[in-house]
């Protein structure tokens, strides 16, 4: 099947072969070509070039009307399989209950985690399809997602069953990662060894032994898990050939990145908490720092400094952190208004950060996250927009007109 773009206005975001994320003043540049056309061959991009080389056979014409095309965002943060919404304790922030006081009141985590026991895998899956549909429509082409609102053997295993059956039926790049240390159930707040054995002992074989997790995660955090017990944890996954991605520093100075740095975790995400201390392990790693806004936004929390990070010579990627509790929405678009806005990023970082340094941040930068011959063909064509720096300027409203996935559109 040979499918043909034509009469691209800007052509956004070429990179070679090999590149695999990018850093620093590099993440400034933004590889473009005008006037241009792709060629998309049985999923993958194939050629692509200026109008004047354009070949005029394919089995399908898309006419893109002098339009953009970027590629599709790589987001590779989300926890988008869960039960129910947690509107209740927005209303609950709005009355001045801080995101610790909620989880200390069994809200939170803990609150999903209730809610899932009760909900059947059946149930699960059909509701984080419609959300993969729905993130697809804001120009999602691949997604990284947590478990970690089971918080028990079979709660687990039930989430990751569901992340391994939307993986077969979603057209959507999907890497599922296993994050049961999320938080402490209630009937472990006093047994943390008693938890951390379950998690070793008996998840971790029986996750290995089907192959239900391509990472895992630790949410490493003052009233979640030390850096003593996220090592211990890390440690005994790389048995099992599970590389790490960490919750690092939401709420404090955790020591999360030091600790996934130590065990060349492929991410460390939220970062709200980062000094000059911690971007400097960060240098001497292939660690990728990830930064949540909406998170920030939704918790008023202080934002993750990605201007000093990518002033300093790092990469950053850019992620939604979709899940009912704390980042209610998968809009990637709306992350890159709120990372230029809040962060001081220039169109081209933020989208470098959400395409090819997302890639990296989940893994798959030799199949996705940027126009590249040979990657799958995972593209957005914009509406009729003046320039690139309507995307994160024209905030909360739709300015894609499809979304490419595989070479199919949606």
């Amino acid at each position: 099947m040979r499918t043909l773009i034509r009469n691209i206005k800007t052509l956004a975001g070429i990179l070679p072969e090999g590149q695999r994320l990018l850093k620093g003043e590099a993440m400034a540049h933004l590889e473009a070509i005008d006037n241009a056309f792709v060629l998309i061959e049985n999923g993958l991009i194939s050629d692509f070039g200026c109008m004047v080389d354009c070949p005029d056979n394919a089995d399908e014409m898309i006419d893109a009307g002098h339009r953009f095309v970027l590629p599709a965002w790589c987001d590779s943060h989300t926890h988008l399989v869960f039960a129910k919404w947690r509107e209740k304790e927005f209303a609950d922030k709005l009355r001045g209950l801080s995101y610790e006081e909620i989880a200390r009141n069994g809200g939170g985590i803990l609150n999903s985690a209730k809610v899932l026991h009760e909900t059947s895998e059946e149930e699960l899956f059909d509701a984080a399809l419609e959300r993969l549909t729905e993130i697809q429509h804001t120009g999602t082409g691949a997604v990284e997602i947590k478990s970690g609102y089971g918080l028990s053997y079979e709660g687990e295993l039930k989430m990751l069953r569901v992340i391994r059956k939307l993986k077969e039926r979603s057209q959507l790049l999907i890497k599922s990662t296993f994050l049961g240390a999320h938080s402490y159930p209630m009937e472990y707040r006093q047994n943390h060894d008693g938890y951390l054995d379950l998690l070793i002992n008996r998840l971790l074989p029986q996750i290995a032994d089907e192959g239900l997790a391509d990472y895992v995660d630790v949410f490493c955090e003052d009233g979640f898990f030390s850096a003593e017990e996220t090592d211990r944890i890390l440690a005994a996954a790389a048995k099992y050939g599970l590389q790490p991605k960490i919750h690092a520093n939401e709420l404090a100075f955790s020591g999360g990145i030091e600790v996934g740095v130590k065990h060349n975790a492929l991410s460390v995400d939220h970062l709200e908490c980062t000094a000059d201390e911690q971007i400097e392990a960060l240098l001497h790693s292939e660690t990728m720092p990830t930064v949540l806004p909406t998170t920030a936004f939704f918790l008023k929390l202080p934002y993750a400094p990605a201007r000093t990070m990518i002033d300093a010579g790092l990469p950053i990627a850019l992620a939604s952190d979709y899940n009912p509790g704390s980042s209610p929405s998968g809009n990637v678009p709306f992350v890159l208004s709120l990372a230029c806005i809040h962060q001081k990023l220039s169109v081209e970082e933020v989208v470098n950060a959400a395409t090819i340094n997302g890639a990296y941040a989940m893994g798959v930068e030799s199949l996705a996250g940027s126009i590249t011959k040979g990657k799958r063909a995972n593209l957005i064509i914009t509406k009729q927009i003046p320039s690139l720096d309507f995307i994160p300027y024209r905030f909360g409203t739709s300015w894609i007109d499809k979304t490419i996935v595989h070479g199919t559109s949606n």
